[in-house]
Order: structure tokens, then sequence, then C-alpha cells
């Protein structure tokens, strides 16, 4: 196997450049997926793969790439083995997060191509648009993965009128996007490096977490519906508080997954009160319900669980409760195969490492289906993610790389 290594100069002066566009000055990035920040990054992405000779290529849901031919190239035989990640970010969020995955997969085609590193596959360094969800959560990945419906972009989540201003700035259309799937036959897998956002493998002192699974994520919009009444002269044994109601179910959820899924998080990350008034009794409140666990028993019986304990406490306050179903994405086991190409690379290059699961979803469960599909991270200070706090010593991004280029030597089979 050919002993290479990414040109650690080379990549760390890619990543400061992406992180000058939507840079908010305090270490942090704002780049919303198709803003006017997350296009000019995208047009310098592209400034840097063509500056190298590399074929730039753009899909019709926006997913930027480069794409580095194998000598065996013949249509439609010869597969692609993807490598990637994202540059768009959640407003006010970090400036490794997505990116790190993205500078790392176009320097390991540049070292490929420098090197005249033949192939028995296709390199293709991916950067999909949306992974973040500002529009359509998953947006460029689920579209290649053939997951993307008209009806997700009929009632994007960041709203319609945001979606279409996108759409337009980027030159983008809604049937464009409904067209970028890829046939399973086409790929031999997908690879990305991400920051692990977390602080496990800080504390087990290791180099590289290997994903095993991405947890399942299941949304709800709970309304518990009450009556409006006077706050002052209401006694508190006539009430029909939805206040009471959401309260109550909201502090039920975190007890049910600490007894009793251990390996699961739960999330209440909106109240909405009406009419909202100090001196009026709730007549209702909107719960914003997320969840997630690693497997699909656990997200089924945790489904269950937190929406009888729903059901308990609306009954309890004497209260309504209307249920809306939001969405989900199953538990998404990484490929056998990938998990041992980064092991094997990991002991190449004296890196220890742990398996770990996945909290956050990410672009690589859109293509599980498609073709073996793995992720690895890299450690996280303090474990901060999706804030200006994010940071990750560089070089931990270098083993990171690395470690994904030789990943991506043993799955596309490369040659000196």
């Amino acid at each position: 196997m050919t002993k290479l290594s990414i040109n650690s100069e080379r990549m760390r002066a890619d990543f400061d450049a992406l992180a000058q566009f939507g840079s908010t000055g305090d270490g942090g990035v704002q780049r919303p997926s198709l803003s006017e920040t997350h296009l000019a990054a995208r047009r310098w992405l592209r400034e840097q793969i063509e500056k190298v000779g590399m074929e730039f290529r753009i899909d019709g849901a926006g997913n930027h790439s480069a794409f580095l031919k194998s000598p065996n190239y013949q249509l439609p035989i010869t597969k692609t083995l993807l490598v990637g990640s994202h540059t768009d970010s959640v407003p006010y969020g970090g400036r490794f997060d997505g990116a790190l995955g993205v500078v790392a997969a176009l320097e390991v085609l540049r070292v490929l191509k420098e090197n005249n590193i033949e192939l028995s596959m296709n390199l293709e360094a991916m950067d999909f648009t949306d992974e973040e969800g500002t529009l359509v959560g998953l947006l460029g990945s689920s579209a290649v993965g053939g997951h993307l419906r008209a009806e997700h972009l009929q009632k994007p989540r960041g709203g319609r009128d945001a979606f279409e201003a996108g759409l337009a700035r980027a030159g983008l259309t809604e049937q464009g996007m409904l067209s970028v799937e890829r046939p399973a036959r086409s790929l031999a897998g997908y690879l990305e490096l991400h920051i692990e956002q977390g602080n496990r493998l800080i504390n087990a002192q290791k180099n590289i977490g290997i994903v095993t699974a991405i947890v399942g994520i299941m949304a709800y919009r709970l309304k518990f519906i009450g009556r409006a009444d006077h706050a002052g002269t209401t006694s508190m044994q006539d009430r029909r508080d939805a206040g009471q109601g959401a309260s109550a179910f909201t502090l039920a959820a975190r007890e049910i997954v600490l007894k009793d899924f251990p390996r699961c998080v739960a999330n209440v990350g909106k109240m909405e009160f009406a009419p909202g008034g100090f001196n009026i009794v709730p007549a209702s409140v909107v719960v914003s319900l997320e969840f997630r666990a690693p497997s699909d028993d656990e997200i089924v019986q945790l489904d269950h669980a937190l929406i009888e304990r729903a059901k308990l406490e609306a009954e309890r306050f004497n209260l309504g409760l209307e249920i809306e179903f939001l969405g989900k994405h199953s538990p998404t086991p990484m490929s056998q195969v990938a998990q041992k190409a980064f092991a094997d690379a990991c002991d190449e290059l004296g890196l220890s490492h742990m398996p770990l699961v996945s909290g956050a979803g990410h672009d690589a469960q859109s293509l599980a289906h498609l073709c073996p599909v793995g992720m690895i991270f890299v450690p996280s200070v303090n474990g901060a993610s999706h804030s200006p706090r994010e940071f990750t010593e560089w070089c931990d991004c270098v083993n990171g790389a690395n470690v994904l280029l030789q990943a991506a030597l043993r799955m596309a089979g490369g040659a000196a």
C-alpha cells in the first residue's frame, strides 16, 4: 500500500480561506445553505478544483464536486467512490462542522492526482447542499440517494419563501432537484471525515472515532389544549392550564430517557404559549419534540413511551391533545467494509481509535442503501459544536485527513 500523506499546510490554507466566507469575527461562521455567503464559498471551492486541473461538477440539487477519473474509466461500468461533507452552516455556527470534511476530501484528490496514483474506480469529492437543513434537511444527499420528493419541497422546514429565494440565487429548480438520483451500480461507497461534536474522544484520549451507526431521529408537534381564564380569579383547582400539562410532559420526557433509554436523547426545543399573557391561564401550548435513538427497536419503544406519557399528562390536567407527526429518519448502521478500511488505516498510521455512535444526522445516512458508507470523527475540544466555540486541534484534523486518504485508497484500489 502506497504510504501517502496529505499536505498539512495546503489543507490548512484551504480551511482558513473557507472560514472567511460568512466569518462572524469570533471564530464562527454564518453560512446558511444557498445564502450569498454560501454561494460565494462555493465559487471559491470551484476555483480550487479547476486550479489544479480536476473536473468540476454540479448537479440539479446544487451539489458541487471535484471528479478524478480512473484510467480505466468506462461508462457506465466504472464505479465512483465518494468522499466529502458540506460547506453550509447553521446560523452562527462553527467553522469546522462540514467544512473540514470538504477541504480534507479535496486534499485527498489532489494528493492522488499529483502522485499519479492509478485507481480502479473514479473518486469524487462532494460538497452536499443543505446538510444542516436551513431549507430542507439533508437536501443534496437525499436527492442523490433518491429520497427527495416533491412534497418535501412544497413544505420545506425553512419556509417556502426562503426556499424559493435560495433556488433563485443558486439558479436551481425543483424539477432539477428531483432528477439527480444515482443508481446503486454507479457507487462504490461514501466516506466522510467530521468533527465529533461531543467529548467522548477527548475523555477517552483517542485519536479517531469510527462511526458504527447514525442515530434515528423522530419529531412531533404536540398541542396541549386547555381553557383561557383569568389568572387571578380562577382557582388552581378549577384551571385547565395547558402550560402545566406541557411542562409536566417535558420534565417526564427527561426522566423516561434517563431511566429506561440510556442510549437515547429527547429534546423539547420550543414551547409556544397562547394567548401568552401574564394574567391569562394558557389556553394552549405547542411543544416541539425531537428524540433520537441508535437502533430501530429503541426508537420505536421510545416513540411509544413519550406519546403515551403526553396523553397521560393531558388527561391528568384535563386537557385536549393534538399530535402532529413531523417525520422520521431511521437509524443507519455504517458499513462493516468502510469501518474496517478506517480501522486498518488507523492501525497503519499508529493512531488510536474507538467505535462511536453518531448522535447527529449526516449526509452518509442518505446513501447507506446505495453503497457502503462510513464516517470517522476527530476530537472536538470541550465537545462544542454549532457554536463559534467549536474547535479541533489542527494535528487532529491532519490525522483525520490522513486516515481518510488511506481508507479511500483501500476502497478505491489504489496502486503506485
